[in-house]
């Protein structure tokens, strides 16, 4: 296991594109081959595990025990605990749910899209980019479960035969949002777990815990690397992807539409579905960022997930960064041309008004801080990267909270004008969040392979037989057993 690096920059790598400048930058570094890439995944899952990795578990359980205790006492309470008030009936819980659901669209991007448009470099951040879509959806739909109060009555939100004759307003687009989310949880997790089943036969058949031999078996299905099986993987992972590319611009574009379609001012607007799927991209990738950049570090995988694969996240926030700024550029520019008068009073109300340090923030945050990305010198630094990336998740964020707090508190009547204030549940459950999302990462890195072995491997020079022989290249003989000949395809 490798300890986090003192030093700012990865010389070796420039150096080798400064030598080979007609050449990109491999995308597995150092002198690795098939049976140390499949080493280095499997060793936190079936060995040693860092002691970071207690450090950061022990962090995220205390955050989660904040979330389990805020949401225990909002039940036996009520719904008065948070800062919503009769003005701004939505508050933190709807802020953290559309926060939640962006950051789940850089996997799905990521895995499907890329696939598709066969992009290589995907294969190093795949499996966490999949895992971390997940994850956020689980946080994200925390919030809409205990948001309608009376949790115990959430069955009425299914659309069964019951006797009040009572059934869900298909026409509301917070009912689109049950159907959109579950569809693209379901998807996703479909295809997060599909690609790992290659890499859970690898840790299935290197296992030494009977225990882990038959989890790992169970959830492998059978798999032993026969042409027929990567032939039904490869046509499933492929349908899969498929499915999964729409849902990138579908999902996000439904949630848009809970504000997009009412008349409140500063949600009554067409460009809500490309902006909200745009900015979902923007703090998607730099939550990405955020993971595997540690995790290079403390895990021992910056030979797999290299810098090449950090800088070309990087150039994708930076364009996804500025597709934002011109949303919000656009936004003001259609108050100021509609002269409608109550639309530009809410966008005057956000830069000038009682909340500027919110929209000041999210500004600074999502366009300014993005824009140090232009320079080479910064790309180079993997950890100026993992502060911009940290910021462009704080702005996302205060972005969420600027569109639904400062567009109801001053509405069309000055009688009902109301300041939100959080509540510390309402702190508490925003950071309770963070904790389950990172324990589940946590739990997924420990147990689970973090980088895909399977897809690595093809990207290898070893995979297209134009390397020079090595002592790993293995020829079985003609008595070899059956079991090593398919083992061998795994190591």
């Amino acid at each position: 296991m490798s300890t986090i690096s003192t030093t700012m920059t990865e010389p070796s790598q420039w150096e080798l594109q400064a030598n080979h400048p007609s050449e990109r930058v491999p995308l597995v570094l150092g002198d690795n081959d098939f049976t140390t890439v499949t080493d280095t995944v499997t060793e936190l899952a079936l060995r040693r595990t860092p002691p970071m990795w207690y450090v950061a578990m022990a962090i995220s359980l205390s955050l989660l025990s904040m979330l389990l205790v805020t949401i225990t006492y909002l039940l036996v309470t009520g719904v008065g605990v948070w800062g919503n008030n009769n003005t701004v009936s939505w508050g933190f819980p709807i802020v953290n749910f559309v926060f939640w659901v962006g950051i789940g669209h850089a996997g799905t991007l990521i895995s499907a899209i890329l696939f598709l448009l066969r992009q290589n470099w995907r294969t190093g951040i795949n499996r966490y980019a999949e895992a971390m879509t997940i994850f956020a959806v689980v946080c994200a739909g925390l919030f809409p479960g205990i948001h309608v109060g009376r949790i115990w009555y959430a069955y009425w939100l299914a659309p069964y035969p019951n006797e009040l004759a009572m059934w869900p307003q298909a026409r509301s687009p917070l009912l689109w949002d049950v159907f959109a989310v579950g569809t693209y949880a379901t998807v996703s997790l479909l295809f997060w777990y599909m690609g790992m089943i290659p890499d859970l036969a690898t840790l299935r058949d290197r296992s030494t815990s009977r225990i882990k031999q038959l989890a790992y078996g169970v959830f492998a299905l059978g798999w032993n690397g026969s042409n027929r099986h990567w032939l039904r993987f490869e046509k499933a992972y492929l349908l899969l992807a498929a499915l999964a590319t729409p849902l990138v611009l579908s999902v996000h574009s439904v949630v848009s539409f809970d504000f997009a379609t009412s008349q409140v001012p500063g949600w009554h607007t067409t460009i809500f579905p490309p902006y909200f799927v745009a900015g979902a991209v923007f703090g998607g990738f730099a939550m990405v960022l955020v993971l595997s950049i540690p995790a290079r570090e403390w895990f021992g995988l910056k030979d797999l997930i290299t810098h090449r694969h950090i800088e070309n996240m990087a150039k994708v926030m930076l364009g996804t960064g500025m597709i934002v700024a011109y949303a919000y550029s656009v936004e003001f520019f259609t108050a100021w041309y509609s002269q409608h008068h109550y639309e530009q009073f809410v966008f005057m109300n956000r830069p000038l008004g009682p909340y500027w340090w919110a929209f000041w923030l999210m500004v600074f945050c999502n366009v300014i801080a993005p824009q140090a990305l232009w320079l080479t010198w910064v790309r180079k630094r993997v950890w100026i990267i993992f502060a911009i990336a940290i910021l462009v998740n704080v702005g996302m964020w205060f972005e969420r909270f600027v569109i639904v707090v400062t567009s109801l508190h001053r509405d069309y009547l000055p009688s009902s004008w109301a300041m939100f204030s959080p509540t510390w549940v309402d702190l508490f459950m925003l950071l309770g969040s963070f904790g389950l999302f990172f324990t589940l990462f946590l739990l997924f890195c420990r147990f689970l392979p973090m980088v895909a072995m399977a897809e690595v491997k093809t990207v290898m020079p070893q995979a297209h037989g134009d390397h020079p022989p090595t002592r790993f290249d293995y020829q079985p003989s003609p008595d070899t057993p059956e079991e090593l000949r398919r083992g061998h395809w795994f190591t």
